[in-house]
């Protein structure tokens, strides 16, 4: 089955068939490093990540380009109310950044392009547009005349006469209302770290070239994927398209993908400001990540697929928290019932674990057709929902494959080792999501000496009530523990806890 992508541009499924392949060229647009970056910023870097991975497994050669916007206003606003530098500020905030990125397992971005690293491109791409007669210097400013080109707003459907609300307000000298800045004329209260030499005068970049030129820069002319969230159809990626198009009379791109965007749910929170900061601070990756795991976090991403919006509250992270939790559970009881660590080698090849001596025929069939079907969602336009819900029918039943065959209590070798080998084939499966790359974090709470010694009293306490037909005690107990966040588990050889 052929992989097939939804075009933003064609708002159509199309199938996947890269320029040059099998190489495959991804550029998305990244963080503006002017204030601590929040989960709707991990959303676009974790999703092509997973694009990146599957595309790789299914025989391509990707490269991955997420750009870094450190020439700004916000930069230079916020550089300000802090008392100090753009420069300072851009590598302060880009620096906590790419720790979460490396927590939440984002390791395969091949370039990370600063805006103010490249402005002897942005510049080339600007005096092509004036060459080309679709743009025109006004003072020190230079501007792209949206009516010289004929296609502007094919990518949002938007007439230029209806986008006299996002109209770029810099300069008074515009032609057109909608047209917007190339390049913006330094201003006398601006700091030197942000002014830069250009032909039309000192200055910087407006937003939009920024991406046009670091893209092309890396990928070419035209290359396979943009990505980006919904907000940036209009203006950004528009522009972008304008520019770039109107520069090469060449196709900008082939295929924009575009994820959905983060729901916050600010109902409950006061209108004050203190508890909005307040709400909004624990809305950041830096704080995310003192009460989450990376994998929970990106889990918690993928769980949706990447054209909806993701729901974002504490009901939403727990579930899904402990919807991770149900593999690991597996991984755990695998190991212990078979003494094999699962984490100490890869997970097999996609053929390997079928070997004859350790493969029960029938369970291996059940365990082709979830990679099968697997495979199916991920060639659906990256589904990773879809995809997750295949690893939870996997999971299950090597659960039931180990309780059918007594694992717990009996010395079965073959099925031991199908157990294992098919086990591995599942982390296989979820490693090309980024998931299962390690095992997962305990809270060191669980090891407590103390702790350890009230939970068995507990657990005690629970079989005995159970012992006796006192199930409403039984219950009660299991559900308290579940409140207070820790799961029990019962086994043939006992009752298990953890905190979840």
């Amino acid at each position: 089955m052929a992989i097939r992508v939804y075009n933003t541009l064609t708002r159509q499924k199309e199938p996947f068939e890269p320029l040059n392949p099998p190489r495959v060229g991804i550029y998305l647009c990244g963080p503006t490093v002017y204030k601590p970056s929040h989960i709707g910023h991990a959303v676009g870097p974790i999703i092509f990540d997973c694009v990146k991975r599957y595309l790789q497994f299914r025989g391509y050669d990707v490269t991955l380009v997420i750009n870094v916007t450190d020439v700004d206003d916000k930069l230079i606003i916020e550089a300000d109310a802090q008392n100090t530098t753009v420069p300072e500020l851009a590598e302060r905030i880009l620096g906590s950044y790419l720790d979460a990125m490396n927590q939440l397992g984002i390791d395969s971005i091949d370039l990370m392009p600063k805006a103010s690293e490249h402005i002897g491109d942005i510049c080339d791409n600007i005096q092509k547009l004036i060459d080309n007669d679709v743009a025109y210097v006004s003072g020190q400013d230079v501007y792209f005349d949206v009516t010289r080109d004929d296609d502007y707003g094919k990518l949002s459907s938007r007439k230029v006469e209806d986008q006299t609300e996002h109209r770029d307000v810099v300069g008074e000298t515009k032609r057109n209302p909608s047209d917007f800045a190339l390049w913006k004329a330094a201003k006398p209260d601006e700091p030197d770290s942000v002014i830069y030499d250009s032909p039309w005068g000192r200055g910087r970049p407006g937003w939009h070239i920024e991406c046009s030129a670091m893209s092309t820069r890396y990928l070419g002319d035209t290359f396979d994927i943009h990505g980006g969230g919904m907000d940036l159809i209009f203006p950004h990626h528009e522009n972008e398209i304008a520019q770039a198009e109107s520069a090469t009379n060449k196709t900008f791109v082939k295929y924009w993908l575009h994820h959905g965007l983060t729901r916050f749910n600010t109902k409950k929170i006061s209108k004050s400001d203190a508890d909005m900061q307040e709400a909004l601070k624990k809305m950041t990756l830096s704080h995310l990540l003192t009460e989450f795991t990376g994998e929970q976090l990106r889990y918690f991403v993928i769980s949706t697929h990447y054209r909806r919006p993701i729901e974002f509250s504490d009901a939403e992270l727990d579930a899904k928290k402990k919807g991770l939790a149900t593999f690991h559970r597996l991984f755990e009881r695998i190991e212990r019932v078979t003494q094999t660590d699962l984490f100490s080698q890869p997970a097999d090849s996609e053929d390997e674990w079928k070997s004859a001596e350790k493969c029960d025929a029938d369970f291996a069939g059940e365990v082709d057709a979830f990679a099968m079907r697997f495979v199916e969602m991920m060639d659906d336009d990256f589904n990773t929902a879809g995809a997750i819900a295949t690893l939870f029918d996997f999971a299950n039943r090597a659960n039931r494959f180990i309780e059918e065959n007594k694992l717990e209590t009996e010395d079965n070798v073959r099925a031991r080792e199908t157990a294992i080998a098919a086990t591995r084939e599942l982390m296989r499966m979820g490693q090309l999501l980024g998931l299962f790359r390690k095992r997962a974090e305990v809270s060191a709470v669980g090891d407590d000496e103390l702790v350890g010694k009230l939970m068995g009293i507990l657990i005690d306490a629970r079989a005995q009530s159970r012992k006796a037909k006192q199930f409403d005690i039984a219950d009660s107990i299991r559900d308290q523990l579940t409140d207070a966040g820790v799961a029990l588990e019962d086994r043939p050889d006992g009752t298990l806890w953890r905190i979840e």
